[in-house]
């Protein structure tokens, strides 16, 4: 790639005095007639007239010009014949200001451990690499450095203003070469690896440590901070890219073998998650493999890590969270890009319906998801659904940014302000409930609970004394907050206000709304978390109902529903009433999927413990061989080794600890 270049050209004579003027004059340092004509004969070659030059050569002298000779500190700039030994001559002037060996010391330090990092070295960070050194000390030495040009920060972090600076150092400090380079090179190595563990990476070990490995050559470190999944998740999301892909070719690892490594790595890192928090943890991990494959061309084995990472958010989170949302969207894009049409829409509308119920139908996340499903039919021809799709994508976002607005200048400033203060303190109108709610949904999405909370009351005390208590915006209201409440463990509380919502929606709404679908699904999951299995499953069976109304009793989503009710079932040992409803879920899935979907599989392992528990012990080996070759057809897409059905021995495992329902997890399916 051609990157564009500046070219500056040398400075002539009147701008080599202005410049060095405008220095001195902003210090109150006053220059002769005959010491400004000394600097404009000096200033006259390629390497005394350019910019950085003549800048450093105006704050050396205005700098020391208070307090010292002027014409000893020309003769001594004038002796410096590049920018290079001019650096020199600021350095070694401001280690002559210092007042003790120790301070002359840790300056050295600072310039060397800044000078051989990735990217910048931050105050904290030279703190805690050096202990002795104080703030009062580290401050003042910034901001001579900084002054004149050596430091500057970006980012948070301290690195070299110029690349000149940078080679003056290595001049000045590391005569000895790569020795001198690499002792504090591994002392920044030891400092990030203390603080890099399998749950823990701060985006500044990702940022180093892979380089620091890198600029030593060691080949075997890169590659075992490579698969640290964190410091490649950070790396990844960060838009490093290409530089991740970058250290797996340095250490000879092609695509994928790449996936392999990380689908073994995520493997096993699943096999020690515990707890809700690390389940969501892990589905980040999960997305993070997939995108990175999607990036690099391997959309089929971008797939498994994809789904994967759908079905602990729906298991982890609630079939409707927001985040269930972004895996369908990412998922229904590797689809798109595999040119495989019907499965990405299926999977879009479900992340429209989820966003729709989660941030309301005019939210900025809805339009993302209306323009995804208009590129998709637009890629089928079919222009006039992507015509009326975007049409309503523009609305919105047209909506929003008038919302949003523009806050330059006082008077929209204080307009905005009145408008807040209007919303704080007074009128009751349906836009300020409205708005209201969506502070609520977004403090809500924070984890800021309480705050959240109190806007989502004040959101439907308002809806309910201006639109009155059996409005459907009352029950959005009432379902964000048995949500929050839901969030917070106060099942009852949350049970009651569902309750309220569901009776609202059902008067007020079409039996196959999405809405009215969204509060049957949430009552009847906390139902089955607080145990009233027998109020769960009328609602079960009615969230199974809508689904055929709304998508036909061949759809997926309609299979997914079936599963749920078949679980629920299984729960109350009524597995009698089970069997069919899994049996013909297992069949739209494989019609809508292909035989060998994970959702195939994960049905077909639920089949095999229901036949297990009903004592058919060859029909349960049979539709748990079947499953196990799903889920080794899975690895084996990711570039992985099939995992052997067989002991070391070479005996098989026991059908009745494979079949221990205790063995699965059956998961929440959307």
């Amino acid at each position: 790639r051609l990157w564009p270049t500046l070219h500056l050209d040398p400075l002539n004579s009147k701008d080599v005095k202005s410049l060095i003027c405008a220095e001195c004059n902003s210090a109150n340092v006053k220059l002769t007639k005959e010491q400004e004509k000394k600097l404009e004969r000096h200033c006259r070659s390629a390497t005394t007239c350019n910019a950085l030059y003549v800048t450093l050569l105006g704050k050396t002298i205005a700098c020391v010009g208070n307090t010292g000779n002027i014409d000893a500190i020309l003769q001594q700039c004038c002796q410096c014949q590049d920018t290079v030994s001019l650096y020199r001559l600021v350095l070694r002037s401001i280690q002559e200001s210092l007042q003790s060996d120790k301070e002359k010391g840790l300056l050295r330090e600072i310039l060397c451990v800044i000078g051989v990092s990735h990217n910048g070295v931050s105050e904290s960070e030279l703190m805690e690499l050096y202990p002795e050194l104080t703030s009062a000390v580290l401050a003042s030495l910034l901001h001579s450095l900084h002054k004149m040009c050596l430091l500057t920060y970006g980012c948070g972090l301290l690195k070299f203003q110029h690349l000149q600076a940078w080679e003056m150092v290595k001049l000045e400090y590391m005569e000895a070469g790569e020795n001198v380079i690499s002792a504090y090179r591994q002392k920044l190595v030891d400092y990030f690896t203390t603080q890099l563990s399998q749950d823990r990476v701060t985006w500044r070990s990702a940022d180093e440590l892979p380089w620091l490995f890198q600029q030593q050559g060691d080949k075997q470190k890169l590659h075992k901070c490579l698969l640290n999944l964190f410091v490649s998740q950070n790396l990844y999301k960060r838009g490093h890219f290409a530089e991740l892909l970058s250290y797996w070719q340095l250490v000879g690892k092609d695509k994928s073998s790449m996936a392999a490594e990380y689908f073994d790595s995520l493997k096993q890192y699943e096999k020690s998650s515990e707890g809700e928090e690390s389940m969501i943890c892990l589905a980040d991990l999960y997305e993070t493999l997939g995108r990175f494959l999607k990036d690099l061309g391997l959309l089929s084995q971008a797939v498994a890590p994809l789904q994967r990472s759908l079905e602990i958010r729906e298991t982890a989170l609630d079939p409707d969270h927001p985040r269930v949302a972004q895996s369908l969207h990412q998922l229904a894009g590797v689809y798109v890009q595999w040119k495989k049409f019907g499965n990405a829409e299926q999977l879009y509308k479900q992340a429209l319906e989820i966003s729709e119920n989660a941030y309301g139908a005019e939210h900025p996340r809805v339009a993302r998801e209306l323009d995804a499903l208009a590129n998709l039919y637009q890629k089928q021809n079919k222009y006039e659904q992507a015509e009326q799709l975007r049409k309503k994508s523009f609305k919105i976002r047209q909506k929003a940014a008038r919302q949003k607005g523009s806050l330059c200048g006082f008077a929209l400033l204080r307009q905005r302000a009145l408008q807040l203060e209007e919303l704080t303190l007074g009128k009751d109108t349906a836009d300020n409930a409205r708005t209201l709610n969506e502070l609520g949904v977004l403090y809500y999405l924070q984890n800021n609970l309480e705050t959240a909370e109190l806007f989502l009351k004040r959101s439907l005390e308002m809806r309910e004394r201006v639109l009155g208590s059996d409005h459907p915006d009352c029950a959005q209201s009432l379902n964000n907050l048995a949500a929050l409440y839901n969030e917070k463990k106060r099942y009852d509380k949350a049970e009651e206000l569902y309750e309220k919502a569901l009776d609202i929606r059902r008067r007020a709404l079409a039996p196959d709304h999405p809405s009215l679908a969204y509060t049957v699904k949430h009552l009847a999951v906390l139902y089955k978390k607080m145990g009233k299995l027998d109020k769960a499953v009328p609602l079960y069976e009615l969230a199974v109902e809508i689904r055929q109304k709304s998508f036909g009793p061949k759809h997926p989503s309609v299979a997914t529903a079936l599963v749920n009710l078949a679980v629920l079932y299984c729960q109350m040992k009524k597995q009698i009433e089970a069997l069919p409803l899994y049996e013909r879920a297992l069949k739209i899935y494989e019609d809508s999927f292909g035989q060998m979907h994970p959702r195939v599989g994960e049905t077909l392992k639920n089949l095999a413990v229901l036949s297990y528990e009903r004592g058919d012990f060859e029909k349960a080996a049979e539709l748990y061989k079947r499953a196990m070759e799903i889920k080794e057809a899975e690895t084996l897409l990711i570039g992985g080794k099939a995992t052997s059905r067989h002991s070391s021995s070479g005996d098989t495992y026991s059908l009745k600890s494979a079949l221990s329902p205790n063995a699965f997890l059956e998961h929440g399916q959307r």
